[in-house]
C-alpha cells in the first residue's frame, strides 16, 4: 500500500477510529491522512500517530486530480449548515473525477423522513423533512452523479445517532431537560461507535460498488427509553417527561425536529452482504454488557 492511501475526510471520533483500525492491521501510520478543519481535531490525529492535514472547502478550495490517484476515500465531514446542498462534496467531486478507487460516504437515515414508526429497510423512498437531511440527499445525489459521469466507485452508509461511552447526553441528563413522555416518544435507531467504524472499513474493502445500507444495530426504541436507560446506567434521575403539546415551549428547534420522524430499520442487508458482527448489538450490550 502507498503512502496516503487512505483519506479520511471530515477525522473526527469515527474517522479516528475507523484510522485505528487500519492500524491495528499493521497499515503504516503515515498510509493514513485525515483531514481536518480544526486545530483540535489536528491535534488528536497527530497525537494518533496519522498524517494530519487541513482543509476548508467553504472557501472554494480543492485538492488537484493527481493527488486522488488510487485512494480509499472515506467521507466523513458533514454537509453546511445552510441551505440545500452539500457544496462541499460536491466541490470535492469536482477533483476526484475517476481518480480514486472508492468513496465511503456516510449520510443518514434522516433522509426517509417520518415513517409513522414503521419497520423500514433500504427501499423506502427518500422524503426529508429536516433541512440536515435534505442536504444529505444531496450528497447521496451528487455521489450517484459523480459514479454516472466518471465511472466512479461508491458506498453510502445510512447512519442514525450514534454512541458509545464517552459519547452518551450525560450532561443533558445532569441538567434535568425534559423528553417526551413514553406515549408521545417517536422510535428512534442507534449504532455504537466502534461498531460504526468496522461497518465502514468493511463498506470500503468489501461492498458491491453502487451499495447502500443502513448502519444500525436493528433494534429500535424510543427517545424516552434512550434516556432512561442511559440514566440509570450512569446513575442519574430519570429526566422528567412532558407531553408534545408542553414540548413545544420547552425544547429547542433542533430537538423537535428530531421527535417529528419516527421509523424503525432494520439491519438485514448489512450484516448478510458486509458480514458483520457487531461488538454492541444492542444499547443494553454496551450499557451493562449483557
Amino acid at each position: 500500500m502507498s503512502d496516503s492511501a487512505i483519506w479520511v475526510m471530515g477525522c473526527g471520533d469515527i474517522g479516528r477510529r475507523v484510522a485505528a483500525l487500519y492500524q491495528q492491521d499493521g497499515v503504516s501510520d503515515q498510509a493514513i491522512t485525515g483531514w481536518v478543519r480544526g486545530e483540535a481535531s489536528l491535534l488528536l490525529g497527530q497525537q494518533q500517530g496519522l498524517a494530519m492535514r487541513t482543509g476548508d472547502l467553504d472557501a472554494g478550495s480543492f485538492l488537484p486530480r493527481n493527488t486522488l490517484e488510487n485512494r480509499d476515500i472515506f467521507w466523513f465531514m458533514p454537509p453546511p449548515k445552510q441551505g440545500s446542498q452539500d457544496v462541499r462534496l460536491r466541490r470535492f467531486l469536482l477533483a476526484a473525477q475517476d481518480a480514486p478507487r472508492r468513496i465511503v460516504l456516510i449520510s443518514t437515515t434522516g433522509v426517509y423522513g417520518d415513517c409513522g414508526g414503521r419497520w423500514i429497510d433500504e427501499s423506502e423512498p427518500l422524503k426529508p423533512l429536516a433541512e440536515r437531511a435534505i442536504r444529505r440527499v444531496d450528497a447521496e445525489a451528487a455521489l450517484h452523479e459523480w459514479g454516472e459521469q466518471c465511472g466512479g466507485d461508491w458506498v453510502i452508509l445510512r447512519v442514525p445517532g450514534i454512541y458509545a461511552a464517552d459519547r452518551l447526553p450525560l450532561a443533558r441528563l445532569k441538567r434535568g431537560e425534559p423528553v417526551l413522555r413514553a406515549a408521545d416518544a417517536p422510535w428512534t435507531n442507534r449504532i455504537h461507535a466502534d461498531d460504526l467504524a468496522v461497518v465502514c472499513k468493511r463498506a470500503m474493502e468489501v461492498a458491491p460498488s453502487g451499495s447502500i445500507y443502513n448502519a444500525t444495530d436493528g433494534q429500535p426504541s424510543t427517545m424516552t427509553d434512550y434516556f432512561n436507560q442511559v440514566a440509570d446506567y450512569a446513575g442519574l434521575d430519570r429526566p422528567p417527561q412532558v407531553s408534545l403539546a408542553e414540548a413545544q415551549g420547552v425544547m429547542s428547534a433542533g430537538m423537535m425536529s428530531y421527535l417529528k420522524e419516527s421509523r424503525r430499520i432494520g439491519n438485514v442487508k448489512l450484516l448478510r452482504e458486509l458480514m458483520v458482527e457487531l461488538k454492541y448489538p444492542s444499547l443494553d450490550k454496551c450499557l451493562t454488557g449483557v
